[in-house]
């Protein structure tokens, strides 16, 4: 053993040199930097797996047409408040409207009339309660699960109806045609289609709409004020 080796083992060197099972190496900089490279990777996918955990539930959700947490759909539809009384105006005995829908819906039912159409008014607000016993005693009836009934009716809490904003219209000579996809082929919705868009309305459901609820050519909607197009800014994103 030579001065130096001895030396080395007198500061303390519990192993000596001859014994190490592998030399000491200096670390190599293109190796720490490669190390560096996919512990960051594999960190980032981690952060990126676990912040979208939400946005993955969400797509599995809209996937079997359940609840979207994200925008607070459940079954397709938005939340809605209830009407205030104080908001409401009675049309005729058993159907109420918002009070700023009145004077446009009377006047586009006018003006139809004097285009030789006259249109029905089905159903204007219904209060949660009502459309909780239309959803579920009318669901239970036609033997539906949850997801069957709300692509033609919203859950309680979740109908445009809720905010007396919503208006469901007839064709006063086909009566046949009330709540039916065939009311598209009357001479009333024809007539909506071109000029209801005058009077603040909307068709709330077309066809392949991307709340993804079946087709209903008899639900129109009002955005004629700054109030009501705040209850509906979601769905006109």
């Amino acid at each position: 053993m030579n001065r130096a080796t001895s030396a080395r083992n007198k500061e303390g060197d519990e192993i000596p040199l001859a014994r190490r099972s592998r030399p000491v190496r200096s670390k190599n900089p293109l190796q720490q930097k490669i190390i560096f490279s996919i512990s960051f990777v594999l960190a980032s996918f981690l952060v990126l797996i676990f912040s979208n955990f939400l946005s993955a539930r969400d797509i599995f959700y809209q996937m079997v047409g359940l609840e979207n947490f994200s925008d607070n759909r459940l079954l397709g539809h938005y939340p809605y408040p209830e009407a205030s009384r104080d908001d409401l105006v009675t049309v005729y005995p058993g159907l109420m409207v918002h009070k700023e829908v009145l004077f446009d819906l009377e006047k586009m039912r006018a003006d139809a009339n004097r285009s030789g159409v006259r249109i029905v008014l089905l159903s204007g607000f219904r209060s949660v309660e009502l459309q909780n016993e239309i959803f579920y005693e009318n669901k239970s009836l036609r033997n539906q699960v949850a997801l069957e009934r709300a692509r033609v009716s919203a859950p309680p809490g979740y109908s445009e109806h809720s905010t007396g904003y919503a208006i469901d219209l007839g064709d006063a000579s086909r009566r046949d045609t009330d709540f039916e996809v065939e009311f598209e082929e009357t001479q009333a919705f024809k007539w909506l289609k071109t000029n209801a868009a005058k009077y603040h309305f909307i068709l709330s459901f077309p066809k392949d709409n991307s709340q993804k609820v079946s087709y209903e050519p008899w639900h129109w909607r009002y955005e004629g004020t700054v109030k009501a197009l705040e209850q509906f800014k979601k769905v006109n994103k």
